[in-house]
């Protein structure tokens, strides 16, 4: 009664011996992928252009500029921020990119993870539920914003992942 297990177990042992986890390189090589994914829709969006990198929107302080220096942590942060505002936009045009921000979050969380590091649950996000008004009121403007700041912020942890980040 007891052997028929075992002796499946012992079937699989070898089939699982030759199972190998996913490269890190690998998921580096994923992320950065996406991230060129993520930034060429955006630039097919085509009023994401119309907005100067110095320009200064007043009310719209809420969406993350550009870090010097980002560790694993601060980009999941940051694409939290940024996912949150996308999904309270309405626009079609940000469907997709918010769900491949998820994607890439994911992928920090392996790349966190390979580095045995722990990235927090991503905080900041209360003060974006009071923004219905803001959005209500200037849902163009935060859109071209959004998309203008996470197109460069994307650009900055693309570069950053090169230099291997901490956590």
């Amino acid at each position: 009664m007891y052997w028929r297990p075992l002796c499946g177990f012992l079937w699989l042992w070898p089939c699982l011996f030759y199972i190998q986890a996913v490269p890190i390189q690998k998921v580096q090589s994923d992320t950065k992928t996406l991230i060129k994914t993520i930034v060429t829709r955006i630039n097919d969006i085509s009023h994401t252009q119309s907005v100067s990198s110095k320009q200064r929107v007043t009310g719209l302080d809420f969406i993350p500029g550009l870090h010097p220096v980002l560790t694993l942590s601060q980009m999941d942060q940051t694409l939290a921020i940024y996912q949150q505002i996308l999904i309270n936009l309405t626009s079609r045009n940000v469907i997709q990119i918010s769900n491949d921000l998820e994607n890439l979050r994911g992928l920090l969380h392996l790349l966190a993870f390979s580095k045995s590091c722990h990235l927090p649950l991503a905080g900041g996000l209360e003060t974006l539920e009071s923004l219905g008004g803001v959005l209500e009121a200037s849902l163009y403007s935060t859109e071209v914003v959004a998309l203008s700041r996470l197109q460069r912020s994307l650009q900055d942890m693309l570069w950053q992942l090169d230099l291997s980040p901490g956590c």
